[in-house]
């Protein structure tokens, strides 16, 4: 009976002296929070992050915006003062800031963790004003200080913020069609402009070789791109990268290339790795001009004059279709 008084005692005494030291611990924290909230903000310390290639707005710009805002400088101002919340819906204000995270370190600084929007594409409208879209397809406007290195894009046909349902589908494809070219070294630098046509489909001008490429609608862009890469590979490359005026990748497997000097295609030289297929389709031809038989010397008499025959007309005259060269390429050895 003794014993297990003893027993429950020494379990009360084990309760009470962790409630003690829980309620110290209470207590401690809260007299540092108070005094944490009693301590003045000594700084501001700005964190940057994205594309480090193209910062369009500064840690001395996001100062300035704490600093000119409705609580003017924060710093100097006790800490319990600080409307962190009012802060970070204040920086995200910028066209240019994705978020921010706002709070104070130990040192008693102000942190501001900026995220900032990364452009993905230059877009210029008919009326030849210009924005930025970044990966989630928002607008940015277009800064003084850096033009970002991306695919510019001409004859967008809105100017305003609200678009219709065709020109949503058109700014979405653009996003699709900036990003495959951004992901990918060559083709960012292949790529000159894409012009929007009427119909709103896409036109490629690249850097390298005089000619236009036919994208079409912006759909199935991988597939596109690897079409025009082997066209390059095993086309322009034997052929001439000025050959064709203009390249037609829209097409389903096949690459269609309007020859620039109104002459009958030949085909190239086959593909090495024999992945591709060749197939050379002649949209106009010329026709081969027969010269009649020249009529046999006469020992005795001087050759007769005969009057000059016409020539008949050539097939690059104005009027006939250019030839066109059509690659197709070979799906059975794609798994």
């Amino acid at each position: 009976m003794q014993s297990k008084t003893k027993l429950t005692f020494k379990r009360i005494g084990k309760a009470l002296l962790w409630a003690g030291a829980l309620s110290g611990f209470v207590c401690l924290l809260v007299a540092a929070v108070n005094d944490k909230n009693q301590s003045k903000v000594k700084g501001i310390v700005v964190k940057m992050s994205g594309d480090d290639t193209n910062f369009f707005i500064s840690e001395k710009d996001i100062k300035a915006l704490i600093a000119t805002g409705p609580q003017k400088n924060p710093v100097g101002q006790p800490i319990s003062d600080i409307n962190i919340a009012a802060l970070e819906k204040l920086v995200t204000r910028d066209p240019w800031v994705k978020s921010a995270d706002i709070f104070i370190d130990n040192d008693n600084r102000l942190t501001v963790d900026v995220r900032q929007r990364d452009p993905l594409a230059r877009v210029f409208t008919f009326t030849g004003n210009s924005f930025y879209l970044d990966d989630e397809g928002g607008r940015i406007p277009v800064s003084d200080r850096h033009s970002a290195r991306v695919p510019v894009f001409t004859g967008f046909p809105s100017d305003g913020a609200t678009l219709t349902k065709s020109d949503s589908l058109l700014s979405a494809q653009i996003s699709d069609l900036a990003g495959y070219i951004m992901k990918d070294t060559f083709w960012l630098a292949q790529v000159e402009q894409v012009v929007i046509t009427e119909d709103k489909k896409f036109e490629i001008i690249p850097k390298l070789g005089d000619h236009v490429i036919e994208f079409g609608q912006g759909t199935d862009v991988a597939k596109k791109f690897d079409k025009l890469l082997i066209f390059y590979r095993e086309g322009l490359s034997k052929v001439g990268w000025n050959t064709y005026t203009r390249i037609n990748i829209a097409y389903e497997d096949q690459v269609v290339g309007t020859r620039r000097d109104g002459k009958a295609a030949p085909p190239p030289p086959p593909p090495v790795d024999s992945t591709v297929n060749i197939d050379v389709h002649l949209a106009s031809t010329t026709p081969t001009q027969v010269q009649p038989p020249k009529p046999e010397r006469q020992p005795d008499r001087p050759p007769a004059r005969t009057a000059d025959r016409p020539r008949p007309a050539t097939a690059g005259a104005s009027g006939q279709q250019q030839p066109r060269a059509i690659y197709r390429p070979n799906n059975n050895n794609r798994n």
